[in-house]
């Protein structure tokens, strides 16, 4: 590496869209976010990385990347079948970025089926090759389990002496590689052509956050520990806000009068950070599936629009996006249950209040502290708020 040119630190994700575990997996949302744009973020928040691309034969993967602030590599389709090597599609990634600049110094690979991947170990990683204390580096957990193999008609113990049972703090240390990222010199692995080579280095991570989703059960534990996991957003850049209305304005109950009439409870503070929303011309709708005089009423008294009766609401939100020239990646929606499942699934800010139901929780990018009618919607708000304030100071 030349010492004086600043270092070209590239990470490349192979996302092809074929998959058999999991039917079009690189695009399947954990914690809100599909797999591909996490791991594209993950990238992107690590300081020591200069270009982020994704090698895909897939337009919807390509234009997902796109979205997310990757540079788009087309892969040709002799390299994205069932037994093309990422090694493959790391050394054409490799030829393109040859053409368009400076040679690559260190080549970061990132995989899309570990979506718990934190900025700070792909730094650690890049500083182990820039620093000369290694040329591949690999994530991996620590080890202390005693393994053992088939030998004839018993099994004998692999890393340790079955007959002195060391204790963990007197054991050698010992890695299991997670398969979530690799970084190397790219020259040395384009000679030799795949990732391990000279000196080998690790960057232990936390066993909470090192899975790999090959099939639908992964899919479902890593929904359920991304609100455990994924640092929770101090704000939300967002252009617009919608909601649902029963549950998340309210608490999911209604009184009903002896003449059928009904009637819920909302919070105050809630209609308090609408209306300072409103003041800093932050588009706010409720959509509703229920036609209830109750909706329209909060509505004109929040001074906001209403969409109710309405049957899909993704159609209606996408109309009311449109009419305003907001694209849905840059809104946020607040759901309760599950029929806010697919327009959840269609803006860039899924949000769930706190009780909200298991599924939606699982679907959420965001999931609140408090619960619906209990000041969800102020939260909500505030964090819009604070996104708002933080780039007029800048």
């Amino acid at each position: 590496m030349d010492p004086s040119a600043a270092p070209r630190v590239v990470a490349v994700i192979p996302a092809r869209g074929g998959s058999k575990g999991v039917p079009g997996k690189n695009l399947r949302r954990v914690g809100g976010v599909s797999l591909v744009g996490r791991a594209v973020r993950a990238a992107r928040d690590a300081t020591a990385i200069t270009q982020v691309c994704v090698s895909t034969d897939d337009a919807a993967i390509a234009a997902e990347a796109a979205a997310a602030g990757a540079i788009v590599i087309d892969r040709p389709a002799a390299l994205a079948g069932d037994t093309a090597s990422s090694e493959s599609a790391l050394v054409h990634a490799l030829e393109v970025l040859s053409q368009d600049g400076p040679r690559v110094d260190v080549l970061v690979f990132l995989q899309c089926s570990s979506p718990f991947v934190a900025a700070s170990d792909l730094d650690a990683a890049v500083d182990l090759v820039l620093s000369d204390r290694a040329d591949s580096v690999f994530s991996a957990i620590d080890n202390h389990t005693f393994l053992w193999r088939p030998q004839g008609d018993r099994v004998v113990g692999v890393n340790h002496e079955a007959a002195h049972r060391q204790r963990r703090q007197d054991r050698p240390p010992e890695y299991r590689e997670t398969g979530a990222f690799y970084a190397f010199r790219a020259d040395r692995f384009a000679a030799v052509g795949h990732r391990f080579f000279d000196r080998t280095a690790v960057v232990p991570v936390p066993e909470l956050t090192a899975m790999e989703i090959d099939t639908e059960a992964d899919l479902a534990v890593a929904g359920a520990l991304a609100p455990l996991v994924d640092p929770r957003p101090a704000v939300l850049p967002v252009t617009a806000v919608a909601t649902d209305f029963d549950g998340v304005h309210t608490d999911d109950r209604v009184l009903v009068d002896q003449d059928a009439v009904e009637a819920v409870r909302v919070s105050r503070g809630d209609g308090l950070g609408v209306a300072m929303l409103r003041e800093a011309r932050i588009p706010f709708v409720i959509v509703s599936k229920e036609r209830n005089p109750v909706v329209g009423a909060r509505g004109a008294k929040l001074r906001v629009d209403v969409l109710q009766g309405v049957d899909d609401k993704v159609c209606a939100l996408t109309a009311w996006l449109d009419r305003r020239g907001l694209r849905a990646a840059d809104v946020a929606y607040v759901g309760n249950d599950v029929n806010d499942l697919p327009v959840m699934a269609a803006v860039g800010w899924p949000i769930a209040v706190a009780d909200a139901h298991p599924e939606v929780l699982r679907a959420a990018r965001l999931v609140l502290t408090r619960p619906g009618g209990h000041g969800a919607v102020r939260e909500v708000c505030d964090l819009v708020l604070a996104a708002r304030s933080g780039a007029l100071s800048d």
